[in-house]
């Protein structure tokens, strides 16, 4: 090792002698430079792109006079940014707005003479022969000066500031309204330059990708209507994951070609595998990941460990890239700083994204995806798709296995003595559905892997830890999360390197090592939902901790509270629970949580016990002051606070970051604390509460009311919940403009609630009152309610609906027969979901009145209402009828419903039959559960030609017998039966016309009855049985006939 650092020390100091420096060099050949060309009619899915940018261009207003605007457009290689570029580029208003264009292709080589050279021939459409600096910016000043002007930058990749502003100050000071517009795909660079936010491009839809690829292709008229190629191309579309680079390209490899047997196999290639000259995709996005700094591009590639569309966290990926120790801190910077710092600039250029929906959660493009496993090599191996594996390379450091995928986790075990020195461990997607018997695993691996620095058991059916986990003294990361484990071996103490504990949801889990004390470089513990009874002694030594989820106050000296004020360097979030073995405020005051800056979110919570109305309620007082946070806190929840008030402290405007409270099962709080002067709060939740009467000023303002001419009290709140306050009677609203913001209101169970609720709500957007017996006051008016919930015997006067309600849900008597009225007498344009419930009157609801917008309709638990066939429906795609409509026998009403997916019938005990006289395309799922006199659903299958998903249950008298020619049941693929004996003796789902058939439930006792079926079913991928009594009679022969995967068995 020395003679091999003396060589590199020696290599170094050759570099600098001779000046070399880094480069990255890359061959561009492949790369033509882009020009401001476009074939408009080629474009597809970026009308709304276009829009947005364009009103930028042409808003003469958004920039001071002289100064200069400079619109980025930011997204991945080939996802169309230059496109769209070069679509504004030559759009009518662009050409009128602006006195000169210029277009200028910059790349990767950022050269500020070239550059500026390049805009000066683009827009004097002449040579330039200057090579000056000086003379090259004087000389574009002077033509930019006198016009307005509009220039394109496309392909930016350079984020040095110093570069982009000796660039641009000949571009300063012009004609006001000048724009540059640059393409970049990185957000860094647009952070240097931009002026307005950076407009990002998302992916194309299938369709959109499907009209790219199709144009391409070039398909003849015969060729387009080929339903099956049609399907094949499609499927490749999905391959592109949205990326209309991609699309062309394989539309480009098709053109012309209409030869099944071609379009089968590009489907089976993967485009990795294509040539640069025959797709362009590949180098486009490989060139992103050639720029990459190189403390990135490992960071990067070790995210091919995950299965493509596989969704991660933030905090997991910079935990495992800490313990393969690829972050190097700079400066004062932790590790966790600068593994953040990583992500975001990862994020930054396109290689990782946020997911659409679920905010905390990340994904990578499918293309990337494919980048990630070829810059990957032999070093990485994910186990997942048997068929197509390779051998695991003796080289092999980091190792992961996908569950959900079919390689055996048995074939990974068996090379475990030939990539002994693995560095990585992840185990992925497993859940307790999937089968698993491979208990020894975990055995198996800590006695090969000894130099593992990652290993996750994530949802391994664990119960104990083998002691040999010890033994790993170069482990870093740990993650036993959701296992069944009940304590961890006391070897586990000899890790001494080991940062990262993960114990998340380990429900079983009573107690921690007590050697704990000695895992000194542990930065991140998660002890969240487990059953820890105390801490153990001795967690002030872990000096590194950066995160610890809980801790659980003890009742010995070297578990108590003062262990946490030795902790100074927690962050983000922390739980301090079993508060009540704290015995005075001097032990609470010596956790010192005011000091640590660094926890935005923290919870105090004290165990339930019969005695807690005996405590000092001064004494909880004083305990809950001397925990009070820094103030950069920004969420707060306290559950089970024992004393009558709370501290000054809590609703303080001084904490002015604090945007969550939630104060829950303080059962002996008679007032709550002030709370309208926090400047940010947004979403508050109280309940639990028993010794709450009222509700009035002391919430909105503090005590001496210093505060009430300055702001509005809440002002940015946007929700609020009272949930189970069993004694709470009042609500004294104040007319102080409280509220302004708030957007949605909640009262659930609060059965002693009288008087009126805030009626001066402008944003109000969704109110539920739910079990308030005693409530009798009118909705608050707001114009901009969207959503109305009114349930659970309170006599709330509804009035006239918001024109605006889309949700309205209604139950009882009078709030049912009242809101029927005010749907019949009013227009209600966008209503699309009505929920209506429990009510005995005699209600007569027309079809024609129902609103035309409404998308689902479900009706429960009222028997005597009675729909009028007055006409047809086309909106509504749902609908659910619970234990209503009891004068129905023959029940019709799907016919005005033509356009239904989803209908489900329950409890309808009169219903014989369900007849359709007209066609239902769309209808997709049939759940009829309970309707014990029902005989015959025959009519339905042939106006239910599309129908995939059929449930049975509790319906003993229907019969499914075929009637009539012809094989109208193809789509059906799944069908559930229950106490359905007519139905399981005459086998209807095994006829022909059930033949598409793929998932078979059966419920129930059938004796005999299935018997002769059983051959029938051995070609079901999915058979689940349950409460059979030929249960073993099904085992025996289907476990050698089933062709597909194995059956499950409830």
């Amino acid at each position: 090792m020395e003679k091999v650092a003396g060589k590199l020390e020696s290599v170094v100091r050759r570099k600098r002698y001779l000046g070399l420096e880094k480069s990255a060099k890359v061959d561009m050949s492949w790369r033509i430079p882009s020009t401001s060309l476009v074939e408009p009619s080629e474009i597809c899915g970026r009308k709304e792109d276009k829009e947005a940018i364009l009103k930028l261009l042409l808003d003469d207003d958004d920039a001071a006079d002289g100064d200069l605007s400079v619109i980025p457009i930011v997204g991945m290689g080939g996802i169309g940014k230059t496109t769209l570029a070069q679509l504004l580029y030559h759009d009518d208003k662009v050409k009128e707005n602006f006195d000169f264009r210029g277009w200028v292709c910059v790349s990767e080589e950022f050269d500020v003479v070239k550059v500026t050279k390049t805009v000066i021939e683009a827009i004097t459409s002449s040579s330039c022969n200057l090579t000056d600096l000086n003379l090259l910016q004087l000389h574009l000043k002077e033509k930019l000066s006198r016009q307005k002007f509009f220039i394109v930058l496309d392909d930016v990749l350079n984020e040095n500031y110093d570069d982009w502003n000796s660039l641009l100050k000949p571009f300063q000071k012009g004609v006001k309204g000048s724009k540059i517009l640059i393409t970049t795909r990185n957000k860094n660079v647009a952070s240097v330059v931009q002026t307005v936010s950076p407009h990002e491009l998302s992916l194309l839809s299938d369709e959109d990708c499907w009209l790219v690829f199709s144009k391409h292709a070039r398909l003849s008229t015969v060729s387009v209507e080929n339903l099956t190629l049609e399907k094949i191309g499609r499927d490749i579309v999905k391959k592109c994951d949205g990326l209309p680079l991609a699309a062309q390209a394989l539309g480009g490899i098709l053109r012309g070609n209409s030869d099944i047997r071609d379009w089968n196999h590009l489907l089976k290639s993967e485009i990795w595998e294509l040539s640069n000259d025959r797709i362009n995709v590949v180098p486009a996005l490989r060139i992103s990941y050639y720029f990459l700094p190189s403390y990135l591009k490992q960071c990067f590639v070790y995210c091919s460990l995950y299965p493509k569309n596989y969704e991660f966290s933030k905090d997991e990926l910079i935990l495992l890239w800490m313990a393969e120790n690829f972050l190097q801190p700079v400066g004062k910077k932790t590790m966790e700083e600068v593994g953040g710092e990583y992500f975001d600039e990862l994020i930054a250029r396109s290689f990782l994204q946020p997911h659409k929906t679920r905010e905390k959660n990340f994904v990578i493009h499918d293309l990337v995806h494919d980048l990630a496993m070829t810059c990957a090599g032999e070093f990485y191996f994910r186990a997942e798709d048997l068929r197509n594996a390779v051998e695991v390379d003796i080289k092999a450091r980091h190792l992961s296995h996908n569950a959900k995928g079919n390689y055996p986790l048995s074939n990974l075990l068996g090379v475990c003595d030939r990539v002994k020195h693995t560095r990585t461990f992840i185990e992925i997607n497993l859940n307790k559905w999937i089968p698993f018997n491979m208990e020894n695993a975990p055995c198996i691996m800590l006695s090969q892997l000894k130099y593992l620095r990652a290993l996750s058991f994530d949802r391994f059916p664990l119960e104990s830890v083998p002691d040999s986990i010890g033994e790993l003294i170069h482990l870093r990361y740990l993650d036993l999360s959701r296992t069944d484990i009940v304590t961890l071996p006391e070897s586990l103490s000899n890790l001494y390197n080991l940062q990262t504990l993960k114990l998340y949801w380990c429900t079983h889990l009573e107690m921690l090592p007590v050697g704990m004390k000695d895992l000194v470089n542990l930065r991140h513990l998660d002890i969240r939902v487990t059953q820890l009874r105390e801490m153990p002694k001795g967690m002030s030594k872990l000096k590194n901790l950066q995160f610890l989820s809980s801790y659980v106050v003890g009742k010995h000296e070297e578990n108590k509270m003062k262990e946490l004020g030795a902790l100074v360097d927690l962050q983000q979030s922390i739980s301090i629970d079993k508060l009540e073995n704290v015995v005075n405020s001097n032990e609470a005051s010596m956790a010192r949580m005011f000091d640590k800056d660094g926890i935005d979110s923290m919870m105090l919570s004290w165990s339930w016990n019969k005695d807690e109305n005996t405590v000092d309620s001064e004494m909880e007082r004083d305990i809950l002051d001397k925990l009070r946070p820094h103030t950069n806190l920004k969420e707060l929840q306290i559950r089970g606070y024992r004393g009558t008030r709370f501290p000054d402290w809590v609703g303080h405007s001084s904490y002015h970051n604090i945007t969550k409270i939630k104060l829950y099962a303080c059962r002996s709080c008679c007032m709550l604390p002030s709370l309208g002067q926090l400047p940010s709060l947004k979403i508050l939740l109280i309940s639990g509460y028993r010794s709450l009467g009222s509700v009035g000023a002391e919430l909105y303002f503090n005590q001496n009311g210093e505060s009430c001419l300055e702001t509005p009290p809440f002002p940015v709140l946007e929700t609020l919940n009272f949930e189970s306050l069993d004694g709470w009677k009042e609500w004294r609203s104040l007319e102080f403009n409280a509220f302004p913001r708030l957007r949605e209101l909640t009262i659930r169970r609060c059965p002693m609630l009288r008087g009126d609720l805030p009626n001066h709500l402008p944003s109000l957007q969704s109110l539920q009152i739910w079990n308030c017996e005693q409530l009798s006051c009118c909705v608050p008016r707001s114009p901009e309610m969207t959503s109305l919930c009114i349930e659970g015997g309170n006599e709330v006067r509804i009035g006239e609906l918001p024109p605006l309600l889309r949700e309205l849900s209604i139950a009882g008597n009078y709030h049912v027969e009242s809101a029927v009225q005010a749907i019949m007498h009013m227009q209600l344009s966008c209503l699309t979901s009505l929920y209506i419930a429990d009510c005995s009157s005699h209600i007569w609801f027309p079809v024609s009145a129902i609103p035309a917008s409404l998308q689902q309709l479900t009706i429960r638990r009222c028997r005597k209402l009675k729909f009028q066939m007055d006409g047809h429906h086309h909106s509504l795609q749902k609908l659910s009828i619970e234990k209503s409509c009891d004068s129905v026998t023959s029940f019709s009403l799907l016919d005005s419903f033509p356009n239904l997916v989803h209908v489900n019938i329950n409890g309808c005990g009169n219903m014989e039959c369900i007849v359709v006289s007209r066609s239902l395309p769309c209808l997709r799922s049939l759940r009829i559960i309970g309707c014990r006199s029902l005989k015959s659903v025959s009519t339905l299958w042939m106006a239910a030609p599309q129908l995939e998903l059929l449930t049975l249950l509790g319906c003993p008298e229907v019969d499914l017998s075929p009637t009539g020619d012809g094989d109208p049941h193809r789509s059906l693929r799944s069908l559930e039966i229950s106490n359905s004996e007519k139905v399981v003796s005459s086998a209807a789902f095994m006829n022909s016309q059930f033949h598409g058939l793929t998932h078979l439930t059966i419920h129930g006792e059938y004796g005999e009855s299935v018997k002769s079926h059983q051959k029938k079913v051995g070609c079901l991928p999915r058979l689940s049985l349950s409460h059979c009594f030929a249960l073993k009679v099904w085992r025996r022969w289907n476990a050698g006939d089933l062709p597909t995967s194995p059956p499950s068995r409830n």
